[in-house]
């Protein structure tokens, strides 16, 4: 946690990967944990038991980045000598508190890495590969459903359907800001693919959200850390005494 005069602040991280299905946490080469999708009240999407790093610089993050990136997995393919096996979602979880009235602010930065559809007759994929891909796209294949109904206002989003859209539903849906950056290829050869990301895109680009402050102030903070406390079987000092 920093401060700078008025306000007070901290940054954390989490960083997890969709590999097979699976949700895996980049923080812990083990994957000891099992890792469920929450939601908190608000709406924001909890990762429960993934690793959080604290950092307080941007060197301090590039330095987490880089460690959890080098427990990803990818492979070399026909396509890509290293093609990225897994979806990648990093979490950048900022609180601000103003230290005069008590107030805070929290919002997450989520960056999601997409890992691309594949076509089995152009990677020259391995019998595992193969399974990788269709883990992949069928990930995918759950997200262009959810973007269409979501860009068609539909009464019903199907989030639930896979990993990947439970974990991306605070990014896509309701009180979020969201960019999307597709990469696509020059050559002819693929076209089809080309067109298809392209179409992504267009859905994406009808999505109407609207975003507003996440806050608190000071008594439902303080409550919170008092249950925070409690859940955890610590003590309550004389600052933690509810009327």
């Amino acid at each position: 946690t920093q401060s700078t005069g008025k306000f007070g602040y901290s940054v954390s991280v989490y960083m997890v990967e969709l590999y097979n299905d699976q949700l895996l946490d980049l923080f812990d080469k083990t994957h000891s944990a099992k890792l469920d999708i929450k939601k908190d009240k608000k709406g924001m999407v909890v990762i429960q038991n993934a690793v959080i790093k604290h950092v307080a610089s941007v060197e301090e993050l590039q330095d987490v980045f880089d460690i959890g990136s080098k427990n990803r997995h990818v492979a070399s393919t026909k396509m890509n000598a290293e093609s990225s096996r897994s979806h990648l979602i990093i979490g950048i979880v900022i609180e601000t508190t103003n230290l005069l009235t008590g107030a805070v602010l929290k919002g997450k930065l989520s960056l999601v890495d997409l890992a691309g559809s594949e076509r089995a007759a152009k990677t020259g994929a391995t019998p595992e590969q193969l399974k990788e891909a269709q883990s992949i796209n069928k990930s995918l294949s759950a997200l262009g459903d959810v973007i269409q109904a979501l860009s068609s206002e539909a009464n019903f989003v199907p989030y639930r359907n896979n990993k990947l859209t439970m974990v991306m539903q605070d990014s896509l849906g309701g009180n979020a800001k969201t960019l999307m950056f597709v990469n696509i290829s020059p050559a002819d050869y693929n076209t089809d693919q080309t067109i298809v990301s392209l179409t992504y895109a267009a859905r994406v680009k009808l999505i109407t959200n609207d975003a507003s402050k996440n806050a608190d102030n000071k008594e439902i903070s303080r409550l919170k850390g008092i249950i925070s406390k409690l859940k955890k079987g610590e003590s309550l000092g004389e600052d933690d005494e509810v009327d």
